[in-house]
């Protein structure tokens, strides 16, 4: 189960994460990436992993799309 601690996390390991590595990692790898930043901050197990999965792999657009936005901002670096 993903909790509601679990996504503000997840939230933070995306804001923190380079626009560039958001936009020129390709899916499978961006996800990789994005829950190995979250797994470092926790111990999470391998149902809230396939859950996380699933989560970050329905929003990639989304994620995609704020980085876009912080890209245009000049906020690529924080």
């Amino acid at each position: 189960m993903i909790t509601a601690k679990m996504m503000q996390q997840l939230w933070a390991v995306i804001e923190s994460t380079q626009v560039n590595t958001l936009l020129q990692f390709d899916d499978s790898d961006l996800i990789k990436l994005l829950l190995n930043q979250f797994a470092n901050q926790q111990t999470i197990d391998a149902q809230t992993t396939h859950n996380l999965n699933t989560y970050i792999e329905s929003r990639l657009p989304l994620i995609r799309d704020i980085a876009e936005e912080r890209r245009s901002l000049g906020q690529g670096t924080l």
